[in-house]
């Protein structure tokens, strides 16, 4: 298990438009730092942006308040016993909102997308093996109403995954 920062974007769940804090070239130093360890001190941050623990401190509150970033442990599944990961795309009929918040719902769901292209909506599920994964999809995802199609990609063996993205 390691400690990683997790860029996010907020969304206006009303309009569905993302809504973008102004961040500035400091406050991505910052994040880069965390990315790099999710446990540096404030102080050695400051050092390498140029700022005092304190200002440190106060711009990580502000960035974690308003939803810029998460500091969060990530575990790699397989040493915590979940052999089986999956992306599964899902075809609804009508609304997705019922479907997406009865997914967000499942604790097998690590991922919850609404996409444009084949699948309306994009799952990664992560389980113990692979009868979790089929009671999962058989029992729980394909039963829900509006559910009118999946398809699984099973993952065979994890090449890159990276939580880097937030400061390009």
């Amino acid at each position: 298990m390691h400690s990683e920062v997790v860029a996010s974007r907020s969304t206006d769940s009303r309009t569905g438009t993302g809504s973008s804090p102004t961040i500035d070239a400091v406050s991505l130093a910052i994040i880069e730092q965390l990315q790099q360890d999710g446990r540096r001190p404030y102080a050695a941050i400051g050092k390498a942006v140029g700022l005092s623990e304190a200002a440190v401190r106060q711009r990580v509150q502000k960035l974690l308040d308003q939803g810029v970033m998460q500091i969060v442990a990530v575990t790699d599944p397989l040493t915590v016993g979940f052999r089986r990961q999956a992306m599964v795309g899902i075809n609804v009929e009508g609304d997705l909102d019922p479907v997406a918040e009865a997914l967000t719902a499942m604790a097998e769901c690590e991922y919850v997308v609404m996409t444009a292209g084949s699948f309306d909506l994009m799952v990664e599920v992560v389980c113990e093996d692979d009868d979790h994964l089929l009671d999962v999809i058989n029992k729980r995802i394909r039963t829900l109403p509006g559910v009118r199609s999946t398809e699984s990609f099973v993952y065979l063996k994890l090449k890159k995954q990276t939580y880097m993205w937030g400061t390009r």
